[in-house]
C-alpha cells in the first residue's frame, strides 16, 4: 500500500476532509452541536459552536480529536497530552 502524503489527491474521503502527514483532517464549523470537547493540544476546552478541527489517525476513526484550529496548526510543537 503506498504511503499518502499532504497534497496527494485521495480518493474516497468525504467532500471536507484531507490528509495530512497520516491523519485525515476536518474542519468544522462548530455550528452543528453544544458540546465541548477537549484539545489534546492545549488541554483546554474547545467550546460549544467554536469552528475547529477533527483529526485520526488514517484508519483508525475511533481515534479522533477535537483540536482547537491553531493547537492543530502547531501540532508539531504540541503533542497530545
Amino acid at each position: 500500500m503506498q504511503e499518502l502524503r499532504s497534497g496527494d489527491p485521495v480518493v474516497g474521503l468525504p467532500a471536507g476532509e484531507r490528509v495530512e502527514d497520516g491523519w485525515v483532517v476536518r474542519s468544522l464549523s462548530g455550528a452543528a452541536t453544544d458540546k465541548t470537547y477537549r484539545c489534546p493540544g492545549c488541554d483546554h476546552e474547545v467550546a460549544a459552536r467554536t469552528p475547529h478541527v477533527v483529526a485520526w489517525p488514517e484508519g483508525q476513526p475511533d481515534l479522533r480529536r477535537h483540536w482547537h484550529t491553531p493547537c492543530w496548526a502547531a501540532r508539531d510543537r504540541r503533542r497530545p497530552r
